[in-house]
Order: structure tokens, then sequence, then C-alpha cells
């Protein structure tokens, strides 16, 4: 970590994910530098809760959107021309910030963009090597090409392969970048305290991510719970009103984290997306009943899925399978 150091950090806003794991790390950093933070409409939901008095300043969001017809993977190509010039408008943006603001150290979490010749940059990733069906090699190199700009690159991860919660997205030659640095999963909800009610849920449902997938699948999990008498907590990571619930239901939109960390360890089996910021969450609070439910065509998460069903015990099941889901 750094000392007496003005500090820009920005993070992704694919979901909240990065932005929540981005916490612990920002929390950090203020025991000894000033930071300012880069918001887009959806990182400002955590970082106004976690950090009302920092500055913080609007950069380009990516809205990454997923599609209803094509896998992910085939999204984000057709999407590359536009998220190439976000990229190219963030780093314009970034060198102005870094003279206003007298900037020393530019810190993104999955930000292409914000580097700059100027200071030290440090990228934050779990990917390293990206997982598709077809052009597996040249998207990593795309990928490892931008976080080569980067003078540091930090992975929320344990270096010790074995116990690595990202496996191969994150080990294997990482001989491209000469300063690479394994900082352990990161949680906002590690330190949080909070009384817990044991087993007061059966099921914690955890929905995130973007539109439509996480709409498809609240609408897919509501159908399957709402035929069940067990006691299930939904947490819907939305605010949209889409229909009235059943009484065995108890629905939160946004529950604060005391709130999410009470109802995760109130719970006896939860059911989320498989996506690496809910994973680390679910370690660091040693819940392992876990039901994955990959986004379909997104290739991280169906890897992370299959690796913790191996390595760790969880459950998995496909979206389009779980109408063979028993609660």
């Amino acid at each position: 970590m750094f000392t007496v150091k003005n500090i820009f950090y920005g993070a992704l806003d694919w979901g909240l994910g990065h932005a929540t794991r981005s916490v612990p790390i920002i929390k950090q950093l203020l025991k000894n530098n000033n930071v300012i933070l880069d918001v887009t409409p959806l990182t400002k939901l955590i970082f106004d809760e976690e950090f009302p008095e920092l500055k913080k300043i609007d950069l380009p969001a990516y809205d990454v959107k997923y599609s209803k017809v094509f896998p992910l993977w085939i999204k984000l190509g057709l999407s590359f021309p536009r998220i190439s010039q976000i990229i190219a408008e963030e780093n314009k943006a970034l060198q102005n910030i870094i003279s206003e603001n007298k900037i020393d150290v530019v810190i993104s979490d999955n930000r292409f963009g914000l580097y700059s010749d100027k200071v030290h940059s440090v990228f934050i990733t779990h990917q390293l090597f990206l997982k598709a069906p077809v052009f597996e090699n040249f998207g990593s190199k795309i990928n490892q090409n931008y976080i080569s700009k980067f003078n540091e690159v930090w992975i929320p991860d344990y270096e010790e392969e074995s116990k690595s919660l990202s496996g191969e997205l994150s080990h294997g030659n990482i001989s491209f970048h000469k300063n690479v640095k394994y900082i352990g999963p990161q949680s906002r909800l590690a330190d949080v305290i909070t009384d817990v009610e044991k087993d007061k849920y059966d099921y914690l449902i955890l929905l995130s991510g973007p539109e439509p997938a996480r709409g498809v699948l609240e609408k897919t999990l509501f159908e399957k719970v709402k035929q069940s008498d067990k006691k299930v907590a939904f947490v819907r990571g939305s605010d949209l009103v889409v229909r009235s619930w059943e009484k065995n239901i108890d629905v939160f939109d946004f529950p604060s984290k005391v709130e999410l960390k009470k109802l995760i360890l109130s719970s006896k089996k939860i059911i989320c997306r498989s996506g690496y910021s809910t994973l680390m969450d679910m370690h660091l609070l040693g819940k392992k009943d876990l039901i994955l439910i990959p986004t379909p065509g997104q290739t991280e998460q169906e890897y992370l899925a299959d690796r913790w069903k191996e390595k760790f015990g969880a459950k998995t099941i496909l979206q389009s399978q779980i109408k063979n889901l028993t609660l």
C-alpha cells in the first residue's frame, strides 16, 4: 500500500461487484492517504453509502448489458468498438484529473483507461486469462495488452494455486507483467459486526448483475419459490416493481451491508450467481452450502461455478434447468 499520497480510485460498473470489493481496499488506503473516487450512476450507489465524505468525480459508464439472443462473449465482441471509445475517453479525462487534483497514484479495478505515464498506476483484477469458447487466446492477449500499461497488478485472491478462489483466471504464465501481487480475497462484509438469528431462512436468493439477465433469473426463481413452503429471503438488487410477493418470501431490494451480512449468516443455503465478488463474500463469511447459477453465456461465471463445485463442494445448476431444482 501507499502512504501520504493523493490517490484516484476507479471501479468498473459491470454490476456492483467491482465497487463492493473495492471498499476494504479503499478503507486501507484511507489510513495514510487522500482518496478521490471515480463514480458512475451504478458505482455511486456503493461509494455514496460507504464514503459519503470523499470527493467523487463522474466518468463515463461502461454500461455493459447482456443480450437475450447472444452469449456474453459475442456481445462483448460486438460492443468492443464502443467500449474502446469509452476507454479512450476515460484515459483523456484522467489526465485532467491528475493535473487538477495533484494525483500521485491511480488505482483501477478493471477500468482499462485509468492509467497514466505521469503517475504510478495500479490495475486490480482476478482475470489475467479469459475464458471463451473461441478466440480465447486472442481475447487474453487484448486483455493483457491493456493490463501491461499499468505499473502494478493486484489480484484479490490467494497466491497459492491450491487455495485459489479464481483458479486459472488468475494463475498461469504471468510473465507478461513484471509486477503482479496477490492481495488476498476482498469483501466489504468481512469486518461488519451484526447480530444473527441462526437458520431464520431456509434459502437466501441473492441476485446481482446487469439486466436483462438479473430480471430473467428473478422471474424464474420466483416461479419456483412460490411453489414451496420454505422460508426464503429474496435480495433483488433492483428497485423495479414487478409483482406481488408470496407470504413465505421476505423481499429486500438494496439492503445495507449490515442487513446483507445478517441475511447471509441467517440463511441455511445461498442461491446466487457465480460472480467472483459474491464468491469472495461467501468464502470470507464461511458459507459453504451454495447453489450457483452462472449467467448463461458468461464463460467466466461458468468456469467459476465448475471450479467451486470441484474444489469447494458447491452445487451448480444451469439457469435452463432451474425447473428441476428442488427446494
